[in-house]
């Protein structure tokens, strides 16, 4: 079994697409539609990764910002997939974050499992990572 990564997106259709193609590249997904119970969800499951595929940019913010202010997923790799990279890169910079690539729309799972590969096998350096 592989990487277990956490998939949180909004529209279904994309989520169950992007599941199936992360399976075949070897990763093990747990895909859910948005949920502000993140943190728990990521710990339940016992995540390695987390993926955030939100519409509205604010939703992948608010759901970055729940995991990280549990401590115990502060180093917790996380992809943030967005159609407005600027705001996103803007706010990841606003806060400082660590251990998280930018994925602008459109995109192909080719790029998230290329961001989690990066991610989680790159010490962490305290830097802002994009993709």
């Amino acid at each position: 079994m592989g990487m277990k990564v956490l998939l949180v997106d909004d529209t279904p259709e994309i989520a169950e697409l992007l599941t199936f193609a992360l399976r075949d590249r070897g990763f093990d997904v747990v895909a859910v539609g948005y949920t502000s119970d993140v943190d728990d969800l990521v710990l339940s499951e016992r995540a390695d990764a987390l993926v955030l595929d939100c519409t509205i940019l604010q939703m992948s913010e608010s759901l970055f910002d729940i995991v990280r202010r549990r401590q115990e997923l502060a180093e917790l790799p996380v992809v943030i997939v967005s159609d407005t990279p600027e705001l996103a890169d803007a706010s990841l910079r606003k806060r400082r974050a660590q251990r998280v690539m930018l994925i602008p729309k459109p995109f192909t799972a080719s790029h998230i499992a290329r961001a989690l590969d990066e991610l989680t096998t790159a010490a962490p350096d305290g830097s802002e990572q994009n993709v």
